[in-house]
């Protein structure tokens, strides 16, 4: 079982780990800082060195409990310690986003009611899906100034990790149309937004809204009857 360390400290920059196997240009290590993807997030970009050798990661694959990282080139020996180091701004951008997606489905279901029905993001721009039967210039201009509220209010976000029928007691815990976790996990990690939001999610995130930065939405449109797309953009 891997260690996930970004789950108790997105911040990490840099740590070190024991390759415990090696399947071709795959390494298991006892622990890792690197996210492999997920939840709409996509996964981090770094890279790994060891006496005598080091690599660029190209791919993270999870196994289970198991992350496995390919590398670029003849990787490390297994029982070798490695230090790992991620990109870092790429890695903060990517928290900066997906901590402003947490604003905007925190935001319109507290307003609005309304279920996230799908979601993407990539460095400074995300979009989510939501159930509203319209969504018009007005509203749209509604919704940016709730969610830089939420910014300016300097919210403090957290992260921990629950039992799985302690975090299903909480209301209101799934806020996507579609419970996706699957039944045989139980520990739930649970990211709040104080005041505002409360989700299960796996993905890193910033310890305050105001890091977030102004948020415009750039683009708006009907993807069905009662499903419609936001898009937000961040400053770099």
């Amino acid at each position: 079982m891997t260690e996930m360390l970004y789950h108790t400290d997105s911040y990490l920059r840099e740590f070190s780990a024991t390759a415990l196997e090696v399947r071709g240009p795959e390494i298991l290590f006892d622990r890792t800082a690197f996210y492999p993807g997920g939840g709409g997030q996509p996964a981090d970009e770094g890279k790994l060195a060891w006496d005598g050798g080091a690599s660029r990661l190209v791919a993270i694959r999870k196994d289970g409990s198991n992350l496995w990282h390919a590398v670029e080139g003849t990787p490390p020996p297994a029982g070798v310690t490695v230090r790992g180091t991620l990109d870092w701004e790429r890695r903060f951008q990517l928290m900066r986003t997906h901590t402003a997606m947490h604003i905007l489905c925190g935001v319109i279901f507290r307003q609005y009611g309304a279920s996230v029905t799908g979601g993407h993001m990539e460095r400074l721009r995300g979009r989510m899906d939501f159930e509203f039967a319209s969504m018009h210039q007005e509203l749209v201009r509604e919704i940016e100034g709730l969610i830089n509220r939420e910014v300016e209010a300097a919210r403090p976000v957290h992260a921990r990790i629950l039992p799985r029928d302690e975090a299903f007691r909480i209301p209101d815990l799934i806020r996507t149309k579609i419970n996706l976790l699957p039944p045989g996990i139980q520990e739930v990690r649970v990211v709040e937004i104080e005041g505002l939001d409360l989700q299960a999610d796996g993905g890193t995130h910033v310890a305050n809204t105001r890091d977030v930065g102004p948020m415009k939405i750039v683009d708006y449109k009907s993807k069905g009857a009662i499903n419609k797309r936001l898009v937000v953009g961040l400053e770099a």
